[in-house]
């Protein structure tokens, strides 16, 4: 039964026991000593660090560690692959996780992720900014969406962002000045989709704002994005666009880049990575205006005739692809880091770092999309 205490100047209530401080984070250091310690460790040790104290395991989730690992130059980078398993009416998410118990030949696998909340999206575009990987638009059950969700890769949750002003499938988007430009996707045929046709999410304020577009190019359907040299490039089935974004100008896609890319592709330090009519991997050098073949895979990866899906992974050229298994009930998908680099001639030329299989799915899945956040 609580008492109350009455003196001459003051009624006091006893207090109610103060929440125990959580223990330093490393015992005898000072907790900003220790937090830059922390920081510099690889996150796949992350898991075992979190068991160690409770004020460890909060830091481990905390924003605080990644501000510090970004501060310290520490950040790493992680790829990210968005499946579609055709027994599933969500998209699957998966995270390339290296097995760090045995550093003299690592294990790439691919861990799944959480669902998506949204039923199954066909042809959302995608883009990752600071932390998060933004699945925008995409049609459910033949309806296009203007919804948007983001996957937060530090703690692996999912979260809605405020919706485009349009519903969208098959658009363009690209990161630029850490906003998210989204183009295309539409069908432009009232007022709104016409003044909307291309627009940017600005993260730090949340709001979607128009970007003016010229009115002969609005009519475009996009299967491939890119961003070169602060350019957003949308490609249609024919003569794609770009937007730069510093003049916020628009412009047509140079013919000789236009009729070459194919497939899913990815920039390394201005040049374009896709795959060709053989199979090959090659770069369009946007500073010469030419396609070049990536010279020195030829014995270690198979010919890409259906497809594969690239990212660029801390200027690592990521590779993955679908493969039949023996077993005629599965298939693998298989991954390779290339280290790329050019010349003093000018030439292209890639070494294969590792390839191998990292997850085996049921036949009819397919690859989505990957992309790259650093963490």
């Amino acid at each position: 039964m609580s008492t109350t205490i009455t003196t001459a100047t003051a009624t006091v209530k006893p207090s109610t026991p103060a929440t125990p401080p959580l223990p330093q984070l490393i015992p005898s250091l000072p907790d900003d000593v220790a937090l830059n310690i922390i920081a510099r460790i690889p996150r796949c040790h992350h898991p075992t660090l979190s068991l160690v104290s409770k004020s460890m395991k909060s830091l481990i989730s905390s924003p605080l560690l990644y501000s510090a690992r970004s501060l310290l130059k520490s950040s790493e980078h992680f790829l990210y692959i968005t499946l579609r398993l055709h027994t599933s009416h969500f998209l699957r998410f998966y995270s390339l996780y290296q097995n760090p118990s045995n550093p003299i030949n690592p294990k790439y696998s691919l861990i799944p992720l959480p669902l998506i909340p949204s039923p199954s999206l066909v042809g959302s575009a995608f883009a990752a900014l600071d932390h998060k990987i933004y699945v925008l638009g995409g049609s459910i059950k033949d309806i296009p969406s203007s919804q948007v969700w983001s996957l937060d890769c530090r703690t692996h949750t999912w979260e809605l962002a405020p919706n485009m002003h349009v519903s969208r499938e098959f658009a363009a988007a690209g990161v630029v000045d850490d906003k998210i430009f989204v183009i295309g996707g539409c069908v432009v045929d009232n007022w709104a989709r016409s003044t909307n046709w291309a627009e940017a999410y600005d993260a730090k304020t949340g709001k979607w704002n128009s970007v003016p577009s010229p009115i002969q190019i609005r009519d475009k359907w996009m299967h491939a994005s890119a961003v070169i040299d602060g350019k957003v490039y949308a490609m249609a089935d024919r003569n794609g666009v770009c937007y730069e974004v510093g003049s916020g100008s628009w412009g047509t896609v140079e013919s000789d880049l236009d009729n070459g890319w194919r497939g899913r592709a990815c920039v390394i330090d201005g040049v374009l990575f896709c795959y060709d009519y053989l199979g090959n991997i090659r770069g369009y050098d946007v500073k010469e205006g030419m396609w070049k073949e990536l010279k020195g895979l030829k014995k270690g990866l198979p010919r890409f005739l259906c497809g594969a899906t690239m990212a660029n992974l801390g200027g690592k050229l990521m590779v993955v692809w679908e493969s039949k298994n023996g077993n005629g009930k599965e298939m693998e998908i298989r991954c390779a880091e290339i280290e790329v680099r050019k010349d003093e001639r000018g030439e292209l030329w890639g070494n294969i770092e590792w390839s191998d299989v990292v997850l085996l799915v049921p036949r009819e899945a397919s690859i989505m999309h990957c992309l790259a956040v650093a963490l």
